[in-house]
């Protein structure tokens, strides 16, 4: 991968007087790429088993979505696996255009070879799907607010190709306060074996409570049933991490 947007993070190395919400302006859009691979386990193996699955399911002519598409790594990376005789479009969608700038850049630096076209919108606000065979949601309905999932999630499915696939990865709570309390503490050992202090940990915490707001696995998958995908199934599990694909 390109190290456009690789730069360490650093962002709550220093103690800060007042935690502020998580945003992803352009601080956080400069270090991202580096943040996800300390902040996410596995994050590279998700990536790849998000790419085989997909290539499943892709349709000559039809169109992949990345919600909460960030620097492009997850379109980069579906890419590769896509079955060189089909013709795809890739559309990107982000609310930092911070982050877009980045993708842009990345796209061009890789010679992507597919259209792609990148939009700067608020999931909040809805999503226009259009002839989607993929639609996915790498660590972004958890940032949606919960009123508008269920909402959102229906106009994926609506504007999806019948035999589409949606991928969702999410940070999840755990049914017991007890595993759910370790699941935390076995996570946070590994942002410190990655480089994370103590105090990065807090902080970042701090500025994610209000900000990321995790589903357990058993309402995201009834979540994706009641708005009508067919089947669902968890491909990935680590502690408080989950990856499901849905299909319609």
């Amino acid at each position: 991968m390109s190290d456009t947007g690789k730069e360490p993070d650093a962002i709550f190395a220093d103690r800060r007087d007042r935690i502020d919400d998580f945003d992803f302006g352009a601080e956080t859009a400069a270090v991202f790429d580096d943040m996800l691979d300390r902040s996410v386990p596995l994050y590279g193996e998700i990536q790849r088993m998000t790419g085989e699955l997909v290539s499943e399911f892709v349709e000559d002519g039809t169109s992949v979505y990345d919600l909460g598409c960030s620097t492009a790594t997850t379109i980069l990376h579906v890419a590769r696996f896509i079955p060189s005789h089909l013709t795809a479009k890739f559309v990107g969608v982000d609310s930092s255009p911070e982050m877009l700038d980045i993708a842009r850049e990345k796209l061009r630096e890789h010679g992507f070879p597919y259209p792609c076209e990148l939009k700067c919108a608020d999931l909040n606000d809805g999503v226009n799907v259009v002839d989607a065979s993929v639609v996915l949601l790498l660590l972004t309905l958890q940032f949606v607010r919960p009123l508008n999932r269920e909402r959102l999630l229906r106009s994926i499915q609506q504007g999806m190709e019948k035999g589409g696939c949606v991928v969702l990865v999410e940070k999840v709570l755990g049914d017991d306060s007890t595993l759910n309390r370790l699941f935390i503490e076995r996570y946070y050992d590994m942002k410190r074996r990655n480089g994370y202090s103590d105090l990065e940990i807090a902080q970042k915490r701090e500025a994610l409570e209000n900000v990321l707001v995790p589903y357990r696995l058993d309402e995201n998958i009834r979540l994706l049933k009641e708005v009508g995908f067919s089947a669902a199934d968890v491909f990935f599990k680590w502690y408080n991490f989950t990856g499901i694909i849905a299909v319609k």
